[in-house]
């Protein structure tokens, strides 16, 4: 007879049966994906949007600026907000693959679900309008009932009738459980209108939206309704940059994938994500990547071609 597994091999057995190779795998539920890589990598970039991550197997470095996020087996990477940052996977093997699944989080819903709170919830999120604005990203272990309702989640994949009426249900409750974890003040403080955090997570949905376009902090500011100098410390506090930089990595981003997935030339790929000055694109690409433009992606596409398919951009972290 054999000895019935425990939760946290059975979300590391279904993740590997659903994701049987190395790269990223999308699935029948709405915004739920699995991540799988036979091997430590190099830094990827990415442009990590609001979710959970729960590595099941394996170990996995993400930096924003220059602060780095360690999370391994049966912990968590919260992410609360839209940041650009390095994702590097730390362990990992062709016998124990790294394992993550990965749920995008709505912050409409979030704020849904503390609406709904009434009491001493209501209480407790007036209390959080007060907080100061923190990282957009956090680690914390994975809780029993965190990795239940995850599980029943993934589970629902070989249940596909039942996908449309549960997963909404669980979806709910794993806000829940997020909201009310250890560092569920960041998500909740997120989704709050009046807070800082809310009023940066505009300014930053907005560069998101117009990162090609001249940046004025006092616009900005006004679009946020915050005071500059406000803006620039709770931004800072939130996403590692002020926004000026932040917008700077979302071109350099941007622009880098459009040479590896377009195949432009250099020239070209700076003028689409804003740049006049060719010579500044140039300057300012090899001051962030290392090396000068052409030479840096002939280099990932050697990596890649070696690497069994891997991408240069993380989907999720």
């Amino acid at each position: 007879m054999s000895t019935p597994l425990t939760p946290q091999d059975e979300i590391a057995t279904l993740i590997s049966r659903h994701a049987p190779r190395t790269g990223d795998y999308t699935t029948a539920i709405g915004n739920l994906t699995f991540h799988r890589q036979s091997s430590v990598t190099e830094s990827l970039f990415h442009a990590a949007r609001p979710s959970v991550a729960i590595i099941a197997q394996g170990a996995k470095d993400v930096t924003l600026g220059t602060e780095t996020f360690h999370y391994s087996r049966m912990q968590y990477l919260l992410t609360s907000v839209d940041l650009p940052v390095q994702v590097r996977v730390v362990e990992a093997s062709v016998d124990k693959p790294h394992l993550c699944v990965v749920l995008g989080i709505d912050i409409a819903d979030v704020a849904a679900l503390l609406d709904s709170e009434s009491g001493s919830d209501s209480d407790s999120a007036a209390q959080q309008k007060i907080l100061p604005a923190t990282r957009g990203i956090s680690v914390s272990d994975v809780s029993a009932e965190l990795l239940d309702a995850m599980l029943r989640l993934v589970r629902l994949l070989d249940k596909p009738g039942e996908i449309a009426t549960l997963a909404p249900l669980i979806r709910r409750e794993l806000t829940y459980r997020l909201l009310n974890g250890p560092v569920g003040a960041r998500l909740r403080h997120m989704a709050l209108a009046s807070s800082q955090s809310h009023q940066v997570g505009q300014a930053i949905d907005w560069i998101k939206h117009n990162y090609c376009e001249p940046l004025r902090i006092e616009h900005l500011a006004g679009m946020a309704n915050m005071s500059m100098s406000s803006l620039h410390h709770h931004f800072k506090a939130i996403t590692a940059m002020t926004p000026m930089q932040y917008q700077k990595l979302l071109r350099l981003q941007e622009a880098r994938r459009l040479m590896l997935v377009e195949q432009i030339d250099a020239g070209t790929a700076g003028y689409r994500v804003g740049y006049a000055s060719e010579s500044q694109f140039s300057r300012e690409y090899s001051r962030q990547f290392g090396r000068a433009p052409m030479r840096d992606v002939g280099q990932v596409r050697a990596q890649l071609s070696g690497a069994n398919g891997g991408t240069a951009y993380s989907v999720l972290p």
